[in-house]
């Protein structure tokens, strides 16, 4: 046999290394059950902040964004800007019912007449002709479907551009740790 595959011999020198080979392999199995006690434990209501014990510092994780998938982008910013689209027609709806509620489009009217015509009253001017329900919520709508469009295709070029550029240069570095409390 060669000198590698020979069986260690055995001299009371070696003794103490061995023991503390043993102690060192009891040390590492008896704190993995002891983590794996505390894993295994039963989970604290949901909503309290795990207790860890004092001195023992909170994991971390270091991590790194490679790849964006750009379909799950689309399908995300198509949702997100549909909802957007829909909150801004909305509200411009609720604006606008409100300014003709408060009585704001005959305030105009009649402020447009008095410098136009004076005091003769016999103006045909009407702002909402021009600012009226109807073509606001048109133009909204026609707005909100634009945005709908581009912000779908900005999000999906910019995961496209992002996975080349962590192509190059290894993405984004995220370190992630637990709660100190």
């Amino acid at each position: 046999m060669s000198e590698r595959t020979a069986a260690p011999r055995r001299t009371s020198g070696d003794e103490p290394a061995k023991r503390s080979l043993t102690d060192r392999l009891q040390d590492t199995f008896s704190s993995a059950a002891e983590e794996h006690r505390a894993n295994a434990a039963p989970r604290e209501p949901k909503g309290s902040r795990a207790r860890r014990t004092p001195g023992r510092q909170p994991r971390r994780a270091r991590l790194r964004l490679t790849r964006i998938d750009p379909w799950s982008v689309m399908k995300t910013s198509f949702l997100l800007s549909v909802a957007f689209g829909v909150v801004t027609f909305v509200a411009i709806f609720m604006v606008w019912s409100v300014l003709g509620a408060a009585g704001v489009w005959e305030s105009i009217n009649s402020a447009v007449a008095s410098i136009v015509e004076g005091d003769s009253g016999n103006s045909t001017f009407d702002v909402t002709d021009y600012v009226g329900m109807s073509r606001v919520l048109g133009f909204t709508l026609l707005v909100s479907v634009l945005d709908v469009i581009l912000i779908t295709a900005i999000a999906t070029l910019t995961a496209f551009l992002y996975n080349l550029a962590a192509a190059l240069l290894g993405g984004i570095e995220v370190t992630l740790a637990e709660d100190e409390k």
